[in-house]
């Protein structure tokens, strides 16, 4: 019995040592070539030499029980296997983390499966492991992987610029954590590996024109070059990175809109515009031009008058809503959470919303000239019309002049326009477009990032440029999201699982112990 188990526990150690090298390098190394080539030697010259004696130990009762076991072994590993290869041709991934940090954004998932060009990507990360740039490197691979499985359009590539620095000079690269997207012959560089980024880079590098916001300035509108609370840095910033260009726009010293004009953008003036203004919006709007104003409670008049020429209908209220309140917010801040089913703007969207300080846009809903209520606070919200109430702070609910909600907070209306023309000069549909909000903080820079503000603004603006693709919800910043205990949590997740469960242990096996041992 000795001389055959040394000999194969020898053979058993070599085949497993050589096994375990080549599984770790990932090469048949010479070392590990040598290991499996003894071990496997040493078995068949042991079944070789002692076949007489393992034959007779293979016909005990006890080694029977052994090929059995090990037989179900091997019929287990055979079902693990078969199920792993079923898993890798049929994949299906479950992301159970709260923020979703390894599921991409519905707008990154759209533009990615609506590729219709080969787009390549090139990233270039040290290949070395167990370091920050490995991490990097991972962290890169895992989100290209997340994009590749949803469009055969979409490939990627590695390249350690310090062990092919040949390729990386082909490409004009010099630095670590650089990717490259190309199609065709455009190539845009980026420096991260961050989700927004590399969707933004995909839609800039399919973009075959790129398209222009203008704000409209000199009436006191919002900013959108301030920094300030009620500025709009912020949106702009969002309009730059998916790819619009951003303009100011004064009526006053151009005879009509610019014609690059994508959308042109009235965020709730505080003076009425002059008539000869107003005419040049209309009739951009009536050319088939896209706009999107804002009002505020206190309207200017004459504005007020023209916006109701496209049918809204608009009343000096403020809405009050008080499940704000369970938000963290005041009953000046509604809270919107049902928006129109039928309207591609609207459709998809289930992100709460917050309009602070802001008025009622009602519209007879009509789908054949384009006219829907977008947006609804929820019931527990009113249209609050006494200014008493409001400069007092205490307002209640007056059934005979208040209207209960829910209330449209934005609407939209178009009308249809002859001549319109494709990219290619082919005839199509055309239509202007206008979109009314009844408040504009809502987008400003305290509040873009609230909720699903800021996607709501830049769907708007995607919409009115014609952009169906960046209609979604757009990528967040995946931060950490630690467990925060408090210091009676701490002692007891210390205590219990370190101290009192393991003594407990100890304590029923000294007793069985000896019990078995003073009472036998």
């Amino acid at each position: 019995m000795y001389r055959i188990v040394v000999p194969a526990i020898l053979a058993f150690a070599f085949i497993i040592g050589g096994a375990a090298m080549y599984a770790i390098s990932g090469v048949m190394t010479l070392t590990a070539a040598g290991a499996l080539w003894i071990g496997l030697m040493l078995a068949l010259f042991l079944l070789y030499a002692r076949f007489e004696e393992i034959k007779k130990l293979l016909l005990r009762k006890s080694a029977k029980y052994g090929v059995n076991m090990a037989i179900m072994v091997l019929v287990f590993l055979v079902i693990v296997i078969f199920a792993g290869f079923l898993g890798e041709a049929h994949k299906k991934r479950l992301d159970l983390t709260r923020s979703g940090r390894f599921t991409l954004s519905s707008q990154s998932q759209k533009i990615a499966a609506s590729l219709t060009a080969p787009v390549k990507v090139v990233a270039f990360y040290r290949g070395e492991s167990g370091t920050v740039h490995a991490k990097q490197r991972q962290t890169a691979k895992d989100l290209l992987e997340e994009y590749a499985n949803l469009s055969p359009n979409f490939t990627f590539t590695f390249i350690d610029p310090d062990q092919n620095p040949g390729m990386a000079s082909k490409y004009g690269v010099s630095e670590y954590r650089i990717m490259l997207l190309m199609s065709g012959t455009k190539q845009i560089k980026i420096a991260n590996e961050r989700e927004e980024t590399i969707t933004n880079g995909i839609i800039k590098l399919l973009q075959s024109k790129q398209k222009t916001v203008y704000f409209v300035k000199g009436h006191g509108e919002k900013e959108p070059g301030s920094s300030g609370k009620a500025g709009y840095h912020a949106a702009t910033t969002a309009l730059i990175n998916q790819s619009f260009a951003v303009q100011d726009l004064v009526l006053a010293q151009v005879k009509e809109v610019p014609t690059d004009a994508s959308v042109v953008i009235i965020a709730s003036p505080e003076r009425d515009m002059a008539a000869e203004e107003l005419q040049k919006l209309d009739a951009y709007y009536r050319q088939g031009g896209a706009l999107f104003a804002e009002i505020d409670p206190g309207h200017p008049p004459a504005f007020r008058r023209w916006l109701e020429t496209f049918g809204f209908k608009l009343s000096d209220d403020v809405i009050i809503d008080q499940q704000s309140q369970l938000y963290g917010a005041n009953n000046l801040t509604p809270v919107v959470y049902a928006y129109h089913k039928k309207h591609p703007l609207t459709q998809d969207f289930k992100l709460m919303s917050f309009f602070p300080i802001a008025e009622t846009v009602y519209i007879d809903e009509d789908p054949k000239q384009g006219r829907y209520q977008l947006a609804l606070t929820g019931p527990n919200s009113w249209a609050e019309t006494s200014k008493k109430q409001l400069e007092s702070g205490d307002v209640t609910y007056d059934e005979g002049s208040d209207k209960r909600g829910p209330l449209p907070v934005m609407a939209v209306s178009t009308i249809p326009v002859k001549g319109g023309e494709d990219a290619e000069g082919g005839k199509r549909e055309k239509y202007g477009k206008i979109i009314l909000v009844g408040d504009s903080d809502f987008a400003n820079n305290t509040n873009f990032n609230l909720g699903g503000n800021g996607d709501l603004f830049m769907n708007t603006i995607s919409w009115l440029a014609e952009e169906a693709d960046l209609v979604a919800v757009r990528a967040r910043k995946k931060d950490m999201t630690p467990v925060v205990l408090t210091a009676s949590q701490g002692r007891a997740i210390f205590w219990l699982p370190v101290i009192m469960i393991p003594s407990t242990i100890l304590l029923v096996g000294v007793g069985i112990y000896s019990k078995r041992r003073w009472f036998r």
